[in-house]
């Protein structure tokens, strides 16, 4: 008799980067709609422009803004030190997630992407990765192209949007939970450990900011408060 058949769909192991992907899409939206507390990536981008003479330096200051929103997220995720790292770790991966993809995606605006477009955002998922996680990916042909030509193709590939999406949160999870680990002594010290996972954040998003910048090149000219 043949083995019975498995519903890999009830499996949680078979299923993980399903679900992981689909995370990763949920706090995309979240970070390009907003929250009641947190303005939506077009809202930030408007908000910028209009207090700055031209688009670049608005880029400026929302790389900065958003630098000091990781901070404060690693911050406070760090906090609780050592004891507490099985609860915080989770909450930094999906804070720092929204808060730089928000940058992403308001560097894209800005320069003139429609950050409606689904190929649009299969790229900014993809720039979490930043310059060298993106590079290594295509060099080794996991990736066919780069975050642009995925940006500007005429057509969306769903393929290749879930292997974004799995590779991406793959990346966070190792690169942050990596971090965490090799400053356990850190993290013995409650406020030290605050610190330090404001100074890592805050300087991860820096670079975050000006590999969007590198990739989402400038598609259309904006004036103030547009």
């Amino acid at each position: 008799m043949a083995p019975e058949s498995r519903d890999i769909s009830k499996n949680p192991v078979a299923r993980a980067p399903e679900v992981g992907g689909n995370l990763l899409r949920t706090l995309l939206e979240t970070a390009i709609t907003g929250t009641s507390t947190l303005p939506g990536a077009k809202a930030a981008a408007a908000k910028h422009l209009a207090r700055r003479d031209s688009v670049e330096d608005a880029l400026e200051s929302l790389v900065l803004s958003h630098v000091g929103l990781a901070g404060a997220q690693g911050f406070l995720t760090s906090l609780g030190g050592l004891p507490t790292l099985a609860v915080t770790l989770p909450a930094n991966i999906a804070g720092l997630a929204v808060v730089q993809i928000r940058l992403i995606a308001s560097v894209a605006h800005l320069r003139g992407y429609d950050i409606e477009s689904r190929q649009v955002r299969t790229a900014m998922t993809l720039c979490l990765m930043g310059r060298d996680g993106v590079q290594r990916l295509v060099d080794a042909g996991v990736l066919p192209t780069t975050a642009l030509a995925i940006a500007t193709a005429p057509v969306f590939d769903s393929s290749l949007d879930q292997l974004v999406s799995e590779k991406v949160l793959g990346e966070l999870v190792s690169r942050i939970g990596g971090r965490r680990a090799s400053l356990l002594f850190a993290r013995r010290v409650p406020l030290l450990g605050g610190g330090v996972g404001a100074t890592m954040d805050g300087l991860s998003t820096i670079e975050i900011g000006a590999y969007a910048r590198e990739v989402f090149v400038s598609r259309r000219r904006l004036t103030r408060g547009e």
